[in-house]
């Protein structure tokens, strides 16, 4: 009976599952990867971009916050691309340092980076720059600003793409007032010893369709300290030229177009507007001149070189 009653207990036993498994004991599935550390950086790639445009132009020297005067200023800034598009701007100097309000004419990026889209996508999120919103509902950013006549990367994240975009932007000097610059930063006639008297400067033209040139070297006029410039358009379909505000039309009526306009400084890019009448309606069209302080020659030993 003792022997009967133990094989009945074991078999018990063994239906019931309650002897131990000789099975080792399950291990727990490792944690995940992040899946910021295996997915490719959220930055568009050249199929996902517009053409990009060169804004840097061929002589452009940077020029940094250290040669300004503090304040606040109305500033022209260019783009690599067209969709990111900025309707205003506003260059704040203190103490050498610059910085810069873009208002963007829509709400289609959300943040800004100052670097490229990938040094963006792996940056902290702090590092982030975020819109602030204006008075009558524009995106506005707030970036620093390295220099002036430098291709500055700006990385823009895209709202409904969800990508980082590169962009390239380019602040102009020739936008700023020359009441803007440091005592003795640009070369003037003063700064230079040119007494009153007539000579010869050479200047470099940039700007428009690339097909129209000035002679050089110019004539260059010095009177009371003050410089003038005369500059023969080679082509005789140029009507004004707007120098600020002010408006200079031709010395004469035939040939090509000749203008006398006020030369505020040497070896500094200087903006001007001229309006063609070669179309089929009148266009302006803006150019860019620097007039070499090392080309200045009075007029007299121009002419007996030649």
């Amino acid at each position: 009976m003792k022997r009967l009653f133990a094989v009945v207990l074991l078999m018990t036993l063994l239906l019931c599952g309650c002897g131990q498994s000789t099975e080792p004991a399950p291990t727990a599935a490792p944690d995940p990867e992040p899946a910021s550390a295996t997915a490719s950086p959220a930055v568009a790639d050249a199929s996902q971009m517009t053409a990009v445009e060169e804004v840097v132009e061929d002589g452009m020297v940077p020029v940094g916050g250290d040669a300004l005067l503090d304040g606040d200023y109305a500033v022209t800034v260019e783009c690599s691309s067209s969709m990111f598009r900025i309707v205003d701007c506003v260059l704040h100097v203190s103490g050498g340092s610059m910085t810069a309000d873009l208002t963007m004419s829509g709400k289609s990026y959300l943040y800004v980076y100052p670097g490229t889209a990938l040094e963006a996508a792996a940056a902290e999120g702090s590092s982030r720059i975020p819109y602030a919103e204006t008075a009558d509902g524009c995106y506005c950013f707030t970036i620093p600003v390295d220099a002036l006549d430098a291709g500055i990367p700006c990385a823009a994240w895209s709202r409904n793409k969800e990508l980082w975009y590169d962009r390239t932007l380019l602040f102009r000097l020739d936008s700023l007032p020359f009441s803007a610059f440091r005592e003795g930063v640009l070369a003037t006639p003063e700064s230079l010893g040119l007494s009153d008297g007539s000579y010869t400067v050479d200047v470099t033209l940039s700007g428009g369709s690339g097909k129209a040139s000035v002679q050089s070297p110019a004539a260059l006029r010095v009177e009371n300290g003050s410089a003038w410039v005369q500059l023969l358009w080679s082509s005789p379909n140029y009507d004004y030229m707007k120098v600020g505000r002010e408006l200079y039309y031709p010395l004469q009526e035939e040939g090509n177009s000749l203008f006398e306009i006020p030369l505020p400084a040497f070896d500094h890019p200087i903006s001007v507007i001229a309006d063609t009448v070669a179309m089929s309606e009148p266009h302006e069209i803006t150019y860019r001149l620097v007039f070499a302080s090392a080309g200045i020659a009075p007029l007299e030993t121009r002419d007996q070189a030649a």
